[in-house]
């Protein structure tokens, strides 16, 4: 670890979202530390102080309330650690959960450039007077040159289509295992594993800029949170082979 550097922990099950706060953050002068779990994320807070926790809500094993939970009993393992919420659950009943002096600051997905990287530079000056940025952020790029929307570049990579290009590439080496793993889900009628994969993919595909695959994203996700019958379950799997359908067309 390069203990001159403030760490900054990505709490993230998701590897498409990894990899775009990875390539977010690859300019700024910290060390980011990601885990995929709750459980990894307390284990670093005990192991080291961080300037900011950055977690998703959604996740297998404890969730990001637990999370906020834990911290709140807990202060010396907080430490001086910013903590801000990184979801797509940021509903209404959610942030009223979230309403409270350990939450330092709530960022719906997909959010805009600026607003995460806002969100860190305001950690780090919190954070004992942080290192400034490593170097300075690269010129906007030309959508035609990422070959993706141009819209979409603007409203959450900054109008950096270099940085929407990589994401958009870790987004489809995931796409198979995404496919895989949604497979197994409806073939077994495991409706969290369904939930879980919807959710994440919904968020992706906002920023990826395709809004009708995002939207089958998300119908599938409602239907999975009220799947608790086997017709609620016979309901969600056509919902999954529409979506399987509609991230292999992209590809």
């Amino acid at each position: 670890m390069n203990t001159l550097r403030p760490r900054v922990l990505l709490i993230e099950d998701d590897a498409s979202m990894q990899k775009f706060v990875s390539l977010v953050l690859q300019d700024f002068a910290l060390e980011l530390v990601i885990v995929d779990n709750v459980e990894a994320g307390l284990a670093e807070l005990a192991r080291a102080p961080v300037a900011l926790v950055l977690s998703d809500l959604v996740m297998p094993g404890l969730s990001g309330f637990d999370l906020v939970e834990r911290l709140a009993a807990d202060p010396g393992l907080r430490g001086p650690a910013r903590i801000a919420i990184f979801s797509a659950g940021l509903d209404d009943l959610a942030r009223q959960r979230l309403d409270r002096p350990e939450v330092w600051r709530l960022l719906a997905k997909p959010c805009r450039l600026e607003e995460l990287e806002d969100c860190v530079d305001d950690a780090l000056a919190a954070y004992a007077q942080a290192a400034p940025r490593a170097a300075a952020p690269p010129s906007p790029a030309t959508a035609a040159a990422a070959g993706g929307p141009k819209d979409t570049i603007a409203l959450h990579f900054g109008g950096d289509a270099e940085l929407y290009a990589g994401f958009r590439k870790a987004c489809f080496d995931r796409f198979d295992a995404d496919i895989v793993e949604g497979d197994r889900a409806s073939e077994t009628g495991d409706i969290n594993a369904l939930h879980h994969l919807s959710h994440s993919l919904k968020s992706v595909l906002r920023m990826l800029g395709n809004p009708r695959e995002a939207a089958i994203a998300f119908a599938l996700e409602d239907a999975c949170a009220n799947a608790e019958s086997a017709a609620g379950l016979a309901a969600a799997r056509p919902l999954w082979q529409a979506l399987r359908r509609a991230i292999t067309s992209l590809r």
